[in-house]
């Protein structure tokens, strides 16, 4: 069996505030094996980004910081490298598009700087080699007249172009795994698509492992294989993604695919998932999803839920599926072989889901 290409393995990344201790991302661990996609999904403030900002050690300092756990990448902890080493990697074997290409592109500098200084500071490609390099990956990417392109400036470029610059730019040194975060927010629903496309046949042609940071489940189920949810600085399921998008079994998860529009729905109102995330300073001290699910009991406030594995290669942290919780549902059960807690059966709100093809 072929090694990962990524593991993280119990990250904890922490933030010193006026308000005490946040802890963003808090034991958060999942694999990205070669020429895969994986996807994270979750609402806003539950530490999609700052895991991945993590995995490249850009965590803003000095009030952010690692505070435990593994990133190893082709089995070395990128932990242990130093600052220099971690610059070296970064843009070259793990590139990153940002959650916003206006900001993350440099205002003062034309399309074909910095195209050519990315190339430039790894080593390859330099002077004309670097300007045929950086016109062919636009061309790439499907932007037209890409030579001229390269003489603009990013504020005259549309949303949908300004994206396209920053895939190419990651791609401009051949990475093993691209992290896009966000990669098509504020896009037109047609960019979206074209974007998506795009990822997906590079990925085809390149062979390079993606991990996918969105909120935006339709979007997952069109290109990861394995989905990573994460609520509250912790990973509540993880599986791949036909399982995860039959049979959903952590309630947060079901309440996701619940709020989603649905064309039988007319003249009913649209589901809502009550509450809003905590803050990381103050997460609950059990279950982080306890305050606003609708099937807890007991033990959900005072016992930390385990990570279980209900069916092969599918794992939900939820007591609903702890055979260990004295005080369980009756009804409950371990869920295993796809079947669902009675507990969840009655009176859920989740409505049929269809699954990547």
């Amino acid at each position: 069996m072929a090694q990962p290409l990524l593991q993280v393995m119990d990250l904890c990344t922490y933030f010193h505030t006026p308000y005490g201790v946040a802890r963003a991302v808090d034991g958060v661990s999942f694999t990205v094996n070669p020429g895969e996609t994986v996807g994270i999904v979750g609402e806003s403030g539950c530490g999609k980004s700052m895991t991945a900002l993590s995995i490249l050690q850009l965590v803003p300092e000095p009030a952010g910081y690692i505070a435990g756990g593994r990133i190893l990448f082709e089995g070395s902890d990128l932990l242990d490298l130093s600052w220099s080493q971690m610059r070296n990697l970064r843009g070259k074997d793990i590139a990153m598009i940002f959650q916003e290409p206006m900001t993350s592109l440099n205002a003062v500098f034309t399309v074909g700087w910095q195209m050519k200084e990315i190339m430039q500071v790894h080593g390859t490609a330099e002077g004309e080699e670097a300007y045929k390099r950086a016109v062919e990956l636009l061309d790439h990417v499907r932007i037209p007249n890409a030579a001229q392109i390269m003489r603009q400036y990013p504020h005259e470029l549309s949303g949908g172009m300004r994206q396209r610059v920053m895939i190419a730019m990651a791609l401009a040194n051949k990475p093993k795994l691209l992290i896009a975060d966000e990669p098509t927010t504020a896009l037109d629903v047609t960019v979206q698509a074209q974007i998506l496309e795009l990822m997906r046949d590079l990925q085809a042609e390149m062979g390079m492992a993606i991990l996918l940071i969105t909120h935006d489940l339709g979007i997952v189920a069109k290109m990861a294989s394995q989905v990573v949810v994460m609520y509250a600085g912790q990973v509540v399921e993880n599986a791949p993604s036909r399982v995860l998008y039959r049979n959903p079994q952590h309630p947060y998860t079901r309440g996701l695919f619940a709020s989603l529009p649905s064309r039988n729905q007319r003249g009913h109102d649209l589901h809502t998932l009550e509450g809003t995330v905590p803050q990381a300073t103050n997460w609950p001290p059990a279950c982080r999803f306890e305050p606003r699910c609708a099937y807890r009991w007991g033990s959900c406030a005072k016992v930390m839920p385990r990570a279980i594995e209900t069916e092969p290669g599918h794992i939900a942290r939820c007591h609903l599926y702890d055979a260990n919780i004295a005080d369980r549902p009756e009804g409950a059960t371990e869920g295993r072989n796809g079947t669902e807690p009675a507990a969840v059966q009655a009176g859920s709100p989740v409505r049929s889901v269809e699954a990547p093809s």
